[in-house]
């Protein structure tokens, strides 16, 4: 698979971005859709910049998703959409008891475009766009806008209620969207992280062990409060949590207040247990919903990946795919450096785009070699909840 990015946050200067516009994905979106399946790439992630449907609460303006829509249906393409990347409308105060219902009310009413686009429950195109993340990356969004203010809020200590909150949000939207869809489907996104002490932390080692294990156990917390294992008062339930979508860097292992440590340090621990772990404890099925990395280490990176999936598929676990994420170069979010990402490269205007040999030749590749293993796109999962 492969993700647009489609990052809609407030920058900690005020500046709101929305990288859809900025590499001119969101009019250009059928001939990039045309260029992966050139790859062999016909399920993507992609975006709804709810900052731009809703400039006024309950007015919904839909022409800058309606197109994108259009041309997935066009071409063929499976979309799973993010609802919200991380951007809301402008006034919105996300700590008020307006935000999840604001949220939910606009994510019903985009299913409900969606399901007619596509036909309705037995349309020809039903199985291309009713996949949904309502919330990317309720964990990390946590952190970055409640701890550290890098992110709208602009929050410091208000890490633990903003979870909550997107919480909340999450599940009322996915509710929302079952009322008024039943057959969607949902992928709940977070990062997966694992922290190990440092040498020079052995002399309070009890301590650093326990500040350690609660770090690295917190990527739990979103889902948990989705599944209704804990704090159940925010709404969630089993029904709640469909698919679990993982998303994971090279750099999401380090040592406590250290450096990172990457496949071939002696703290890193392979993907593939990390993944067994995850199907242990929710026993729902697996999606790779971001991962990759820029120009020339891309090629092996998901070299790794695809092994380290493998040997997790070996043990039983149900992992459906792997979203090269980018999949597209794109403008850093806070010096607007062009990035070298992904499958699609594209010229310094935003222009011409056109396929990365090395990297359409791994992927190439490690599909021929899942292709047993894998199923040919997301349609044929088991029904939801199962």
């Amino acid at each position: 698979m492969g993700g647009f990015e489609c990052a809609t946050h407030r920058r900690r200067d005020g500046r709101q971005l929305d990288v859809l516009d900025a590499t001119q994905h969101a009019v250009r979106c059928a001939a990039d859709y045309r260029l992966l399946a050139k790859a062999g790439v016909r399920t993507v992630r992609d975006g709804l910049r709810w900052h731009l449907i809703e400039r006024e609460p309950g007015v919904y303006d839909w022409s800058s998703f309606l197109p994108m829509l259009d041309a997935a249906l066009a071409t063929g393409t499976q979309v799973i959409w993010d609802l919200c990347h991380w951007g809301v409308p402008d006034g919105m105060d996300i700590f008020s008891e307006e935000f999840p219902t604001r949220f939910a009310a606009f994510a019903g009413t985009a299913a409900g475009i969606v399901l007619e686009r596509c036909g309705g429950f037995d349309g020809a195109f039903a199985g291309l766009g009713r996949w949904y993340v309502p919330i990317n990356e309720i964990s990390f969004w946590s952190w970055v806008g409640g701890d550290v203010k890098a992110f709208a809020p602009h929050r410091e200590g208000m890490g633990p209620e903003l979870k909550r909150q997107l919480v909340r949000a999450s599940v009322a939207a996915t509710k929302a969207i079952l009322a008024v869809d039943p057959g969607a489907r949902f992928v709940q996104a977070e990062p997966i992280i694992n922290i190990v002490p440092r040498r020079s932390d052995l002399r309070r080692r009890r301590s650093v062990a326990e500040e350690v294990r609660r770090h690295t156990a917190s990527q739990y917390e979103a889902w948990d409060m989705i599944r209704g294992d804990r704090e159940p008062e925010l709404g969630g339930s089993g029904e709640m949590l469909d698919l679990i979508g993982v998303n994971y860097y090279w750099n999401n292992q380090w040592e406590h207040n250290g450096d990172r440590t990457p496949p071939g340090h002696a703290g890193h621990r392979p993907l593939h247990q990390m993944l067994e772990e995850i199907w242990r404890r929710y026993n729902r099925p697996i999606v790779i919903t971001e991962t990759g990395a820029e120009a020339g280490a891309a090629v092996g990176w998901l070299g790794y990946v695809a092994a380290e999936v493998r040997q997790a598929q070996r043990a039983g676990v149900e992992i459906l795919g792997i979203c090269i994420y980018p999949v597209m170069d794109y403008p850093g979010w806070d010096d607007e450096r062009h990035c070298p990402c992904g499958l699609l490269e594209v010229a310094a205007d935003w222009g011409e785009r056109r396929l990365r040999e090395d990297l359409t030749a791994e992927v190439r590749a490690q599909s021929g070699v899942m292709v047993s293993s894998w199923q040919d796109d997301l349609t044929l999962v088991g029904h939801r909840g199962a």
